[in-house]
């Protein structure tokens, strides 16, 4: 079977441009996830590479499927130049091993906690996955192989993430819409909740 992260990096090139740098973390018992760098205008955006060499396997099967399987790749985009967000590559990558580590499936809707700021002085320590299509389309493979999906992370704060739990995702995602909160403000407040 044809290894799957040359097609992903050449996606995020075609989508995304050259990469400006590139940083490769290896967990203990996981293979190596690289985090790709694009800068664009004054967005950056991290992307991750790794996380799809394996499907994500279902946590309650007794036998994970080498084959099929949802395959993804994360996606993180903030302003430049406004906070030390290169800092959340450590953090993209154990978002990104998490389904090997954990064997969680990392799905639209889901949120992802680090337990600690995204980066130093981040006023945030988790994020909401987003449904993936828009900035880097899915990447077909040959079958039996589930496509590749980028999923984009918007970044919340605990109270953000609090009141997703009891609401739900869309619910917090037409919040941010009603207020116009830009979710790639590095350094903006929680939206308002009540």
């Amino acid at each position: 079977m044809a290894d799957v992260l040359p097609l992903v990096e050449a996606r995020l090139r075609t989508a995304l441009g050259e990469p400006d740098a590139r940083a490769a973390v290896t967990f203990l018992g996981t293979d190596r996830i690289e985090v790709l760098r694009f800068q664009e205008g004054d967005i950056v955006r991290y992307a991750t590479l790794g996380m799809s060499a394996h499907p994500m396997a279902d946590p309650t099967a007794v036998v994970a499927d080498p084959v099929k399987g949802p395959r993804a790749e994360l996606v993180f985009s903030v302003r430049a130049g406004v906070a030390d967000s290169d800092k959340v590559l450590r953090p993209l990558a154990v978002l990104a091993a998490s389904p090997q580590v954990e064997g969680v499936v990392v799905a639209p809707g889901a949120s992802l906690d680090v337990g600690e700021p995204l980066w130093p002085g981040a006023p945030f320590t988790s994020v909401l996955v987003a449904e993936p299509g828009g900035l880097v389309e899915d990447l077909e493979l040959d079958a039996p192989l589930d496509p590749v999906s980028f999923l984009p992370l918007l970044p919340m704060t605990p109270n953000e993430a609090a009141w997703k739990r009891v609401h739900g995702a869309q619910a917090l995602q037409e919040r941010w819409l009603t207020h116009g909160t830009d979710l790639r403000d590095p350094t903006r407040a929680s939206v308002p909740l009540t």
